[in-house]
């Protein structure tokens, strides 16, 4: 099996946390090899944790030729700069959601992506979590019956007033950040074509960053998906599935811990079930599908589900001014 060498652009909490841990548990897929920071002391130390080599600047990251791919957890204001020169340089990407500010951006990282037979991937990790294949199973075995709406629910108390998430010049914001799970999940979920009709969202008056807000997109058939995102609220981190015959409630859709066990709700006349569903890295799961990305598994699926997700963020944005 080829192994992929993979590089860490960027020393973020998530890279530390959750993505290196779960590169170095595939070690039957990846090499680590470096990590690259913006001045040479930090970039030691945090290698030093991890056993690969320090890099002082990204383009030295990119230049390297015993790199195969690179991880970017950069905020998404820094992301068009460093994708398309990684791109440029013939090397697959994984990056943190958002990918890219806008529709056009991610239509051209897509474009140089393919004309390289490059994986271009986003991180939307929770689609790999095993809850959602209970889900999908339920769906299709009609215990749902016939899907009526779908809604989703993804936010969370103040942040530290220097998180990069509250920062507009480098990409902060609600819409680039919790509003794209809960986008994500209506196309993850309801598998169709589906259009923002309508949305709502509120921007600090001084910063301009988008702090809070809700949309509502149209399908097929009639179907429906409510969605509603936010910093500095009470926390919420769920979808629901409303059938004819029952409703199904992810409890904990998007960001459950590698350890935690995670429930659904299942809701039927006069019965209320819970189903549990064990612990699940989805962080591994995720980084195995970009495996066969790299590999070269069809690249066209995850490069659709950028640009529709580029475009309904997009939208929420424009009908909401």
């Amino acid at each position: 099996m080829k192994k992929i060498r993979i590089g860490i652009m960027g020393c973020a909490s998530i890279a530390k946390n959750s993505v290196i841990p779960a590169i170095i548990k595939l070690d039957q897929y990846f090499e680590l090899i470096a990590i690259a920071s913006r001045t040479q002391d930090k970039a030691n130390k945090f290698a030093a944790e991890f056993d690969c080599e320090g890099i002082e600047g990204y383009d030295n990251l990119i230049s390297r030729p015993d790199i195969d791919a690179i991880y970017v957890p950069l905020p998404t204001g820094l992301h068009k700069e460093w994708i398309l020169k990684t791109l440029n340089a013939g090397k697959h990407i994984y990056a943190e959601k958002s990918i890219a500010l806008n529709s056009i951006d991610a239509n051209q990282m897509i474009d140089l992506a393919r004309v390289h037979d490059l994986a271009l991937m986003e991180g939307y990790m929770f689609q790999y979590h095993s809850q959602h294949k209970k889900v999908f199973e339920m769906i299709h075995d009609g215990s749902l019956g016939e899907i009526r709406h779908f809604s989703a629910s993804f936010g969370f108390p103040p942040l530290k007033s220097e998180n990069f998430r509250y920062n507009n010049e480098i990409g902060g914001g609600a819409l680039m950040d919790c509003a794209g799970y809960v986008v994500r999940s209506a196309f993850f979920i309801l598998q169709q074509e589906l259009r923002v009709k309508a949305s709502s969202v509120f921007f600090d008056p001084k910063t301009g960053t988008s702090l809070y807000g809700s949309a509502f997109m149209k399908g097929n058939n009639g179907i429906g998906a409510s969605l509603s995102f936010g910093f500095d609220n009470f926390y919420q981190c769920n979808y629901k599935i409303w059938g004819s015959k029952g409703i199904l409630t992810a409890m904990r859709a998007f960001t459950p811990k590698a350890e935690e066990i995670v429930s659904l709700i299942f809701e039927t006349q006069g019965n209320v079930d819970t189903i549990t569903i064990p612990a699940d890295n989805h962080f591994v799961n995720a980084f195995k599908k970009f495996y066969t990305l790299c590999v070269g598994d069809d690249k066209e699926l995850q490069y659709k589900a950028i640009m529709e997700q580029s475009i309904a963020l997009d939208a929420i944005a424009y009908l909401s001014k």
